[in-house]
């Protein structure tokens, strides 16, 4: 059939049933929209406030879901404002297709409305190199078909990822004869296993360890790994200790549960992490948060221990520690494997061993620290009373969004999870402005769950345009704004690193001096949601339950303590941030903690 280049976009998108293409309009992508114009009932488009937002949404969708959404956008300016959701989804390893608009062909080069023209003819996909898994420049109708299909399978396939087309104008409005139905063999359907004497070799180190520990990051979520999981950590009685993009990839009631390692780790995950004789590490990238900035004997000790690194991308395996054993292949395959091959020699009874006992007592004394600084008084609520409030008052399956902060950092350290995937957070990208339109991802996936942000006023000034999108698609998921006026994770890093009187340009102040907190719930309020405001610690409970209960889009602001060091919760691990060297006693400390001395 004869199809234009906007609608081989929009039947290709209905053909793979992705419900929603986000975006916003332009004089770039008019075709492209028109295209879906009586296609409604099988794919909606949704608009956003800004594109950035379009791309978190697509983001938290996939998280939960494992199918991708496409972003549609104009040329230039909205195209560009993609790419922080881009590098996001990059790094993350999470897929999302976007289609921008471009320079007509027959006029690149020209400088016209909008093109970036100067270095090279229509040269705007030349931003998104780093930050996609592939891009494509589509320079003629012909070629849309095949570059479609091939996008799905790089976005879809070995580690997720973005992927661009780069559409001009004058291709989405010509036609050209398709058939569908010879791009359905394009797609590859199989998983990568692994080596299976290197399943043997893991096998073994496995069951003759003594502090054995897995490491589970992001790529347990990728691959839906969670019941291999946990039938291998109980099969050999291993502490599991979560990266960041790993947490409630393992339940967090769980005895087995360790908690986190590195900078904005546990005393216990850190504990068990630095002192494992074998570690299993799956999906994860050995990140410089997760390692204590490669500091020996902080986070890890590899060696002595023994790295078993489990990944679908081989330039990870020795990237950062040397292995015993790199596997490279899924990690549900190959954790499933494992477990078999280690069969009959499972421990029977892992509670009963002196190394449970121990991990016991280390998790204990965490939870003991989390509940004093849970239940800490400073006459306004801290970030952590808010959580321990939260907790309380939402259900088991609940969602929770939240992006870099102090929020994000007291959320690894302080608030349990108990079901799978149901932590979605911005990860090595530390994104700011993530947390509200990946929220509305979630709950277009899952309408039925509770869905709550959890972000700092900072954070959520980003992109606290989209509570609008909100109330026009009807998401009601509730956002709760931690307000500390001011960048203070920032803050309680420059007071920590720095000294208590070195801070500087991370306070929102009015000109008297006095920190500038905003009505937020007015803001709420006025596009369209339900709000509350909170200054008591003890009426967060009762007010979120409201704003669960409020049949539309609701936002909690709760006024949270701000002053160094009750702002945040003590980072545990440690993090590499240099020290000026005019600061001398501070240098010294930090050039001898580089090198791992004793002052």
């Amino acid at each position: 059939m004869e199809l234009t280049g906007g609608e081989i976009i929009a039947e290709y998108l209905i053909k793979q049933e992705v419900p929603y293409a986000i975006g916003i309009p332009g004089h770039g992508c008019l075709a492209l929209a028109d295209a879906f114009i009586g296609r409604e009932e099988k794919i909606k488009l949704l608009q956003v406030r800004q594109e950035m937002s379009a791309v978190h949404i697509a983001d938290g969708y996939y998280r939960v879901t494992g199918k991708p959404l496409a972003v549609f956008t104009s040329i230039g300016p909205g195209a560009i404002n993609t790419a922080i959701g881009a590098a996001t989804a990059y790094v993350d390893s999470t897929s999302v297709l976007i289609i921008t608009g471009d320079a007509h062909t027959h006029m690149r080069g020209h400088g016209l409305l909008q093109e970036i023209e100067r270095a090279h003819d229509a040269n705007f996909a030349r931003i998104f190199e780093p930050i996609v898994k592939r891009y494509w420049r589509v320079d003629t109708v012909g070629q849309l078909p095949t570059i479609v299909a091939r996008a799905f399978n790089q976005m879809l396939t070995g580690r997720r990822g973005p992927v661009l087309i780069d559409l001009p104008m004058d291709v989405q409005a010509a036609s050209t004869d398709v058939e569908f139905d010879k791009l359905d063999s394009r797609r590859p359907s199989a998983s990568l296993h692994a080596d299976p004497d290197d399943i043997a070799r893991a096998a073994r180190l496995l069951t003759s360890a003594r502090r054995p520990v897995i490491l589970a990051g992001g790529g347990i979520h990728t691959a839906r790994a969670y019941k291999e999981l946990l039938k291998l950590a109980e099969a050999v009685g291993a502490a599991v200790v979560t990266t960041m993009q790993g947490k409630s990839a393992f339940p967090e009631d769980h005895p087995l549960y360790a908690w986190h390692t590195g900078s904005k780790g546990t005393t216990v995950g850190l504990k068990m992490t630095s002192t494992a004789d074998v570690l299993l590490a799956v999906g994860c990238r050995f990140a410089d948060e997760t390692s204590s900035s490669y500091k020996d004997g902080v986070s890890f000790s590899i060696p002595p221990t023994k790295l078993i690194h489990i990944d679908l991308d081989p330039t990870e395996i020795g990237k950062n520690y040397p292995v015993d054993v790199g596997i490279v292949g899924d990690a549900k395959l190959t954790l499933a494997a494992i477990a078999e091959a280690i069969g009959k020699k499972a421990v029977r009874d892992y509670t009963r061993t002196k190394y449970f006992k121990e991990l016991q007592v280390h998790k204990n004394k965490w939870l003991k620290h989390i509940k004093k600084l849970q239940n800490k008084n400073k006459g306004q609520p801290t970030i952590s009373n808010a959580l321990k409030e939260i907790r309380e008052n939402i259900a088991r399956d609940a969602f929770i969004v939240h992006a870099s902060g102090n929020s994000q950092a007291q959320i690894l350290q302080e608030f349990p999870f108990y079901e799978p995937a149901t932590c979605i957070t911005s990860g090595g990208f530390s994104t700011m402005g993530f947390a509200l339109p990946a929220s509305l991802g979630v709950k277009l996936a899952k309408p039925r769950r509770q869905v709550i942000c959890i972000v700092g006023d900072g954070d959520f000034m980003m992109t606290m345009q989209e509570l609008a999108t909100a109330v026009e698609l009807g998401l009601n998921t509730v956002t709760v704004v931690l307000d500390n006026a001011g960048w203070i994770a920032i803050k309680d890093l420059q007071q920590a690193a720095f000294g208590e009187d070195r801070a500087i340009a991370t306070d929102f102040l009015t000109p008297d001096g006095k920190p500038h907190h905003i009505s937020f719930a007015a803001i709420a309020e006025a596009m369209g949601c339900y709000a509350e405001t909170v200054k008591k610690g003890t009426d967060i409970g009762v007010a979120l339950k409201r704003c669960l209960s409020a049949g539309r889009p609701a936002l909690l602001d709760v006024k949270v303590w701000r002053e160094y060091p009750d702002s945040g919760s003590p980072a545990m691990g440690w993090w590499d941030v240099p020290v000026p060297t005019y600061l001398k006693e501070r240098r010294r400390k930090y050039e001898k903690d580089i090198k791992g001395e004793k002052l």
